[in-house]
Formats: structure tokens, C-alpha cells, sequence
């Protein structure tokens, strides 16, 4: 009979935690980085250059806390599978490529 109480004890025990990592890993999934992190990729071209200021306009205007990184290095652009420039990287996602998104498309992307 003892043992029977003791083994249900254990079982309760690990069926908690278990309910209790399930939530956390929940919550983990649905958090958001504190700092964003926007990679402007592009070797320096007109083009390249009015996505990275509209990219910082359109940070500073949705208020969002974020990094704007501009790099135009060939080899680290293509590791990214980007071969037309501009293209426009969030938290390590391609988002856009080959074309220069408004403003308000930028605020879209960053407020998602």
C-alpha cells in the first residue's frame, strides 16, 4: 500500500513539471527578441543606399527597438541565398530582395 502512494506521488510530481515546461517553452515561442536585428544587404549601389535610410526612417517612426546593420560584402550577401540586391534581412530572415519597399512596407515588416 505504501508503495502505491509513493509511486502515485512521483507520478503527480512529473506530470507538473512536465505541465509546468510545456507552459514555459509556450511562453519562450512567443516572445520576441528585445533588440531587432535589420541587415540591409547590398554592395553600395543607389538602391541599396535608399533601403537602408528608408529602413532607419521607418525604425524610428514605429518606434521599435532595433539594430540597423548595412553589409556589402558579396560573400556574406550570397550566404544569405540573396543573389539580387537590395534585400533586406530581419532576425536572420530574408524578408525582401531585389526591390526598394516604401516606408510604410518597412513599418509592415518590423511591427509584424
Amino acid at each position: 500500500m505504501r508503495i502505491k502512494f509513493v509511486v502515485l506521488r512521483i507520478a503527480n510530481k512529473i506530470i507538473k513539471s512536465q505541465s509546468q515546461l510545456i507552459n514555459s517553452k509556450m511562453d519562450l515561442q512567443n516572445l520576441k527578441p528585445a533588440t531587432m536585428e535589420i541587415k540591409v544587404l547590398g554592395p553600395g549601389c543607389p538602391k541599396c543606399k535608399t533601403l537602408e535610410k528608408a529602413t532607419l526612417q521607418a525604425v524610428a517612426e514605429a518606434g521599435v527597438n532595433a539594430t540597423v546593420t548595412k553589409v556589402d560584402d558579396i560573400v556574406v550577401i550570397m550566404n544569405y541565398g540573396v543573389m539580387t540586391t537590395p534585400a533586406l534581412v530581419i532576425d536572420g530572415k530574408v524578408v525582401v530582395k531585389g526591390k526598394v519597399p516604401t516606408v510604410e512596407e518597412i513599418k509592415l515588416l518590423i511591427t509584424k
